[in-house]
């Protein structure tokens, strides 16, 4: 299917009304497609997933939709210095993870529940470091300010959603990781390098985008 780059925010919606949130954040779907993990990744570290949530903020402006990336800070014990959306691991006190991806966000880039809007979540995701991600897909108006918790973030950044649309802009990896070796996607917009767990939840919202 071919989808225009000018998409709407009702677009989006349509596209995003019939996912769910996940009810069992650890019961993970490996990823699919051309970029698929080979068989046996996803065994070696079932065992250890923890649940965790990010969101994937949709910045509307008046004329464009852009996606929202955060350049995480070089000091910190888990991925260090990559770009991801703001989220984190799931706490006791989150009563889901909805909960989770929305406090995170607040807390790393400053934006408060009350600003997201939220239209759809995808299925939750492994990563090779342990963590069962759920990403959750809102709405955030261009005009609403961050405040940046540099502690864990060195700074934010968008990407435009027309961009991520373009196959164009989707390049093809070779990966190893403990002998499996296999492909990924990932996005180079101007000087980011978006990849690994964030550049497959972005090719899975994009997927959805298409109506792949």
């Amino acid at each position: 299917m071919t989808v225009s780059a000018n998409i709407t925010v009702d677009y989006l919606r349509e596209q995003l009304a019939a996912t769910q949130k996940p009810s069992n954040p650890p019961d993970v779907v490996t990823p699919r497609g051309a970029y698929s993990w080979p068989e046996g990744m996803l065994d070696k570290i079932a065992a250890t997933l923890k649940p965790a949530g990010v969101l994937i903020p949709i910045r509307v402006y008046e004329d464009s939709l852009s996606v929202l990336l955060t350049q995480r800070s070089a000091d910190l014990k888990h991925h260090a210095g990559q770009v991801s959306f703001p989220g984190g691991r799931m706490e006791t006190a989150d009563s889901d993870i909805l909960m989770t991806a929305l406090r995170e966000t607040r807390e790393e880039i400053g934006i408060a529940e009350e600003y997201v809007s939220i239209i759809g979540y995808l299925e939750t995701m492994p990563t090779v470091t342990g963590y069962a991600v759920s990403p959750v897909v809102g709405l955030v108006d261009g005009n609403v300010e961050m405040t940046i918790d540099r502690t864990e973030v060195e700074y934010a950044f968008e990407v435009p959603l027309e961009f991520l649309l373009d196959a164009g802009n989707h390049r093809i990896v070779p990966r190893e990781w403990q002998g499996l070796s296999f492909s990924m996607v990932e996005f180079h917009y101007e000087d980011q390098r978006i990849w690994g767990a964030t550049a497959q939840m972005l090719l899975r919202f994009i997927n959805i985008v298409k109506n792949k």
